[in-house]
């Protein structure tokens, strides 16, 4: 096998507004907008959780008829993305002071914290911190 070094660059999320949806993941997520440059009728609009992620969200208005209906129902309602922190109850705390809606209380897993909650489009995560 070869040593290629590969990883996820961008995972898109569909939006119905960029303005709305950099203000909710910037606001009450904390993560960072990397990227917002104009494109020929749309944005190329890039947050992340921090500066160095790896992966980022690239954040996809839709554009038509098809795209719409999967605005916040991009997993046919399981868990979506995975938001891992070094810190659990520092996020958590954080994020329910800002408003973000969790759907359950935290809970202990064999391999750690987690909590799972909504984004403001209805897609759902998990808030993480592996066990040590």
């Amino acid at each position: 096998m070869r040593n290629h070094k590969r990883g996820l660059g961008y995972v898109a999320v569909v939006v119905d507004d960029y303005d709305k949806a950099i203000d909710y993941y910037t606001n009450k997520l904390g993560f960072y907008l990397i990227e917002d440059i104009p494109q020929p009728g749309k944005r190329w609009v890039v947050v992340a959780p921090t500066q160095q992620s790896e992966c980022a969200l690239l954040l996809a208005k839709a554009s038509n008829e098809r795209q719409s209906p999967f605005i916040g129902n991009q997993c046919g309602g399981r868990v979506f993305l995975f938001l891992q922190t070094d810190d659990f109850w520092r996020d958590y705390n954080l994020m329910k002071s800002k408003g973000v809606k969790f759907c359950e209380e935290p809970r202990n897993e064999q391999y750690g914290l987690v909590v799972v909650f909504e984004d403001l489009y209805g897609n759902r995560w998990d808030l993480y911190e592996n066990a040590r």
